[in-house]
Parts: structure tokens; C-alpha cells; sequence
């Protein structure tokens, strides 16, 4: 390289050709399976866990959602502080709290213990979520950029869908402790990786907004709080009316404290671009819809039919091991399909094959009955990751990378939460765990009305932008 009078901040975007884009998506990709993988891979420990520590059903509850909450409530503020201190050293961080989180919780011997462990991973996984895709973003050159996002997508979906299966096998042939022990050494590589590929970087503002971190976050964490107790509450209990009224205000206040707020942590100029405003929709009914009946569906294999925690994760992996597959192939060839085709494509196959799932469900319908269901819901779900993060991303400029990651991210974790609770509140509705018929008969209509949420959001992916550069602030 020369040493004429280039700009300071032109080193980055210098390097993005002379980083190996296997050692960036290793930077970035190890650290988001690791916590997207503890999203789901507690679940399948969890009757062991409750005999060894002696759990009620309330701390079985806490132990997944403990992750859940702080997770889903503080992508935005991770990601407002990555623009802000700096995006590297933020997910630095989150890779060490969530490490340490995780030695935390392998050496947990009481409920509590376990359930504040899983609360710190969350935070750590906060910071994680959002920063990746950026720092993903700003470390390869344009031309390779939906190419990436794709193979990250596919790494994401990885985790999600070996979640339940690394679950069973680590118990059925170690010992629960080990799910967590096994974050520890993939944490030290991550920070290695992190510190010695990635680049530093920071969003446009650089003045910290402490209200507004207060607003979103407190806001965030009763929404999601007041969804994930609904079911088990009661929707119109005076508990869950109360979380779910004082989140929304709390929001509304932070959208009003935005709007005037000179250096704001989420610019509501993002929402003036067509393609922001509705790939973020999209990503709510997508995430709503599948994750809430995979919830169910991963349920039916043990309740119904009897299969142990492993077999019934071996059983899902049509489904999920399919997008890690397709999201690749769908980054490959997004720019010349178009991403809005994708995710149109996406979604059909996706709602149609919970439609199928919902019609052939019952007591006594076979494996090989769904199996093609599965295969056409992995695919359905492959095509969408990828493409709703190229447009997300392509719908903002490069400084508003981070926080419109982390918004995306934010709306993608709440659909997951409303999903869970509002398809397990129709399941309640129409059946229990009493007998097999009874949960066919709460399984139905709770897949059915993922479908319907799933179709609702193809048919708006199809008023998505056509092109997807760059768009500039204020414009569709």
C-alpha cells in the first residue's frame, strides 16, 4: 500500500480484499451459532435437569425464558452501544459475558443459580446477534456481501437446527453441565478469531442516548415478559395487562424521544424506506408463525408419540437442517433472483407446509406422512433468512448498518416470543397433555394459525422493493 494522503478512516475498507472471507465468516459466524445453538439446546435437557436440581415446573420455565428475555430486550441497545464504543469491542464483550455466563451455569447447583446464568448468557447473546451481521457487513467487499450474509444466514440456521439434537445427545451421552462447558472453549476461539480478523467500527452518532436505552430496554423487557406469561397467566390477568401496558408506553415514549432527539439510537428515518419498513413486518409474522409451531411440533414427537429427547431433535432435521442448505445457495443467488422473490418464495412454502402439517396431524400419522412437510418448511424458511437481512441492510446506509441489524434482530426475537405464546394459548385452547387426542386436537388449529400468520406475511414480502441497493435516508 501506498502511504499518499489517504483519509484515517479509509484502512477498513482497504482490508475488507486482504481478509480471507473463511476466516471472517469464522469471526462472525462461530460466535452466532454458539448463541443461537443455547436458544433451543436447553430444551431437550430439561427433565434431567429438573431431577439433579430438584426444579419446579416455574424454574423449568425460567430456565428458557431467563435467556429469552434479556436476549430479545437489549439487541437494540447492543447494537445502539456498538455504534457508539465501538461495534468490535461491543461483541467482544458479548462474547466474553457469555462465555463466562456459560462456565456460570455448568457449575450451577441450585434453580436460581441456573436461572441467573441463563439470564447473563442472554445479555452477552444481545450484544452478539446484531454486531455479527455488521461487522460481517463492513468486513467483506460489496460485490461478495449477499454471498455472505447468505453462508451467515446458513450458520444461524445451523444453530437453531442442531439446537434439540446437540441437547439430547450431550445428555443422553455426557452430562447436562457439558452444554454449557462446551461454550467455553468455543468462546476463547471466538475471541481470538474476533480480535485478530475483524476491524473496528462505529455508526454515524456518537453521543450516548441513556434514556433512550432505558426506554427501549424497559420497554422491550415487559412486551416480552407479558407475552412469554400470557398463557400461563391469563391474557387478561391483571399481571400480564399490566407488563404488556407499561411496555407499550415505554415504547411509545422511546418512538417519541427518537423523533426529537438529535443523536437518536434508532433513527426513525429507517422506517421511511418502504423496504425497512416491510421486510421488518415480514420478519415478525416469519418468526411468529414457524418458530411458535415448532415449538409444538417438537413437542408432539415425545408427548405423542413416545420418542426420547434425541430421537425426536433427529426427527426435526428435514426441517431444520434444510435453511443451513438453503440460505447459502439463496445468498449465492439473491442478486440475481432478487431478494424479494426469495423471500415471496419463502414464505408460500412455508405457510403451505404448515397447512400440510395441520391437516395430516394425528395420533396415529406416520413419520414418513410428514417428512416431506418438514423438507418443504426447511426450504420455505432457507429462502427467507438470508434475503431478509440483505434487505434489511441494503435498505439503510452503511453507518445505519448496526442499529438496523439490531432493530431487525429485536422485531425477529419478539415474533418468537409472541409466536411460543400466542400458538401455545390457541393449543390450551383447544386441547392439554391429558391424552394423545387431546394434544392432536390443541396441535391443529395452533399449526393452522401459523400458517395463516405466515401467509399473511407473503402476501406482503410481495410489495417489497424489486432492487435492493443502497437506499438513502428518508427514501423507499
Amino acid at each position: 500500500m501506498t502511504t499518499t494522503t489517504a483519509p484515517p478512516p479509509a484502512p477498513p475498507a482497504a482490508r475488507r480484499a486482504t481478509r480471507p472471507l473463511g476466516a471472517v465468516l469464522a469471526a462472525v459466524g462461530i460466535p452466532i451459532f454458539m448463541v443461537t445453538l443455547d436458544n433451543l439446546v436447553v430444551s431437550t435437557a430439561l427433565p434431567v435437569i429438573r431431577t439433579e436440581l430438584d426444579a419446579s415446573l416455574t424454574d423449568l420455565q425460567w430456565f428458557v425464558n431467563a435467556y429469552t428475555l434479556p436476549f430479545a430486550a437489549f439487541l437494540l441497545t447492543a447494537a445502539a452501544l456498538g455504534d457508539r464504543i465501538g461495534r468490535r469491542r461491543m461483541f467482544l464483550a458479548g462474547i466474553a459475558v457469555f462465555t463466562l455466563a456459560s462456565a456460570a451455569a455448568a457449575l450451577a447447583t441450585a434453580p436460581w443459580q441456573l436461572t441467573a446464568a441463563r439470564a447473563v448468557q442472554g445479555l452477552g447473546a444481545a450484544a452478539v446477534a446484531p454486531l455479527s451481521l455488521t461487522l460481517l457487513a463492513q468486513a467483506v467487499p460489496d460485490r461478495l456481501r449477499t454471498a455472505a450474509v447468505g453462508i451467515w444466514g446458513g450458520i444461524s440456521g445451523l444453530g437453531v437446527a442442531v439446537g434439540p439434537v446437540v441437547g439430547g445427545a450431550v445428555v443422553e451421552g455426557l452430562d447436562w453441565h457439558w452444554i454449557f462447558w462446551l461454550n467455553v472453549p468455543v468462546g476463547v476461539v471466538a475471541v481470538v478469531l474476533a480480535v485478530t480478523v475483524l476491524d473496528e467500527s462505529r455508526g454515524g452518532a456518537r453521543k450516548l442516548d441513556p434514556l433512550g436505552l432505558l426506554l427501549s430496554a424497559g420497554g422491550m423487557l415487559l412486551l416480552v415478559w407479558g407475552v412469554v406469561d400470557g398463557p400461563d397467566h391469563g391474557w387478561t390477568s391483571a399481571r400480564v395487562l399490566a407488563m404488556l401496558t407499561c411496555g407499550a408506553a415505554l415504547i411509545a415514549l422511546f418512538i417519541a424521544w427518537q423523533a426529537r432527539n438529535r443523536t437518536p439510537m434508532l433513527p426513525l428515518s429507517l422506517f421511511r424506506s418502504r423496504g425497512f419498513s416491510l421486510v421488518n413486518i415480514v420478519t415478525l409474522t416469519f418468526s411468529a408463525g414457524a418458530f411458535g409451531a415448532v415449538f409444538l411440533l417438537a413437542q408432539f414427537f415425545q408427548v405423542v408419540q413416545g420418542l426420547s429427547p434425541l430421537d425426536s431433535g433427529l426427527r426435526t432435521l428435514p426441517w431444520t437442517m434444510a435453511p443451513m442448505v438453503v440460505a447459502p445457495l439463496a445468498g449465492v443467488f439473491g442478486d440475481r433472483v432478487g431478494p424479494r422473490n426469495l423471500i415471496v418464495a419463502g414464505q408460500v412454502l412455508l405457510a403451505g407446509a404448515l397447512l400440510w402439517i395441520g391437516l395430516a396431524s394425528s395420533p396415529t400419522v406416520t413419520y414418513g406422512d410428514l417428512v416431506a412437510a418438514f423438507v418443504m418448511a426447511g426450504v420455505g424458511m432457507g429462502l427467507t433468512f438470508a434475503p431478509i437481512s440483505t434487505v434489511a441492510l441494503a435498505s439503510v446506509t452503511e453507518q445505519q448498518r448496526g442499529v438496523a441489524s439490531g432493530a431487525n434482530n429485536t422485531i425477529r426475537e419478539l415474533g418468537v416470543a409472541a409466536g411460543v405464546a400466542a400458538l401455545a394459548s390457541v393449543f390450551s385452547s383447544y386441547g392439554g397433555y391429558a391424552t394423545h387426542q387431546s394434544f392432536v386436537d390443541g396441535l391443529v388449529p395452533a399449526v393452522l394459525v401459523g400458517a395463516a400468520i405466515v401467509a399473511v406475511g407473503a402476501v406482503i414480502a410481495g410489495w417489497l422493493p424489486r432492487r435492493h441497493g443502497a437506499t438513502p435516508p428518508g427514501r423507499s
